[in-house]
């Protein structure tokens, strides 16, 4: 008798059990944790996050282009090349949204305590807009000005020429137009204020209110 109940009991816990629903992409903490340079309890609070940013505009669970160029960079006007070339490398599946998995993974490379490496190979595909495995310089002059153009920052023509032209002259060094991985990297050794942008020192205490992503660039010349 006693097995019986009990057994009846169990089953009877089981179906009350709300079943919690989890957005598309979700990954186990523990997992993501043990495979970015987020904590545990940091991937935790960067679910609620997500959950928030994800319903904010499209109630789908995903995180469209609109709502990530508002969340982090605190507009949703038209189309800007540096919000959408980030967009495009968090859109891992390239699928023109951004899943939770993804979004973690890809913040993790702005995580203090991610590598320098890391940091220097994602900045160079930023910059390679066009996948050619080389930042040339008509690429560095477009990813400048928009950059700018987040910052609300304006510079004469002249002056974006000489940020580009002293880029290439200090890590173009086999002068061949280009910047390859290995001259980039060199150049960020010997340059790194280059990736101060890379740092959010935020995601180690992260809330569920977002600060603006915006690279308040001061640009190097």
């Amino acid at each position: 008798m006693g097995g019986v109940s009990s057994s009846s009991s169990s089953s009877s816990s089981s179906k009350r059990r709300p079943k919690v629903k989890r957005a598309p992409g979700y990954e186990d903490p523990a997992v993501l944790a043990a495979q970015t340079s987020f904590t545990v309890n940091e991937v935790e609070a960067l679910y609620e996050l997500y959950k928030t940013l994800s319903f904010s505009a499209i109630k789908d669970g995903l995180i469209h282009k609109e709502q990530f160029r508002l969340a982090l960079f605190r507009n949703s006007r038209g189309s800007n090349l540096f919000a959408d070339r980030v967009f495009d490398m968090f859109d891992l599946k390239r699928n023109g949204v951004i899943e939770f998995g993804e979004f973690v993974r890809s913040l993790s490379t702005f995580h203090p305590k991610a590598s320098e490496s890391e940091k220097t190979k994602f900045a160079f595909k930023l910059y390679d807009l066009r996948g050619t495995g080389y930042i040339e310089k008509e690429e560095l002059k477009e990813m400048v000005l928009a950059l700018l153009g987040e910052s609300d920052l304006s510079l004469s023509d002249t002056a974006v020429k000489e940020i580009v032209d002293n880029t290439f002259n200090q890590a173009d060094s086999n002068g061949d137009g280009r910047i390859d991985p290995q001259e980039w990297e060199e150049f960020v050794k010997k340059n790194p204020a280059s990736l101060r942008n890379m740092s959010l020192p935020y995601l180690q205490d992260i809330t569920t209110a977002f600060p603006s992503f915006v690279m308040h660039s001061e640009v190097e010349d």
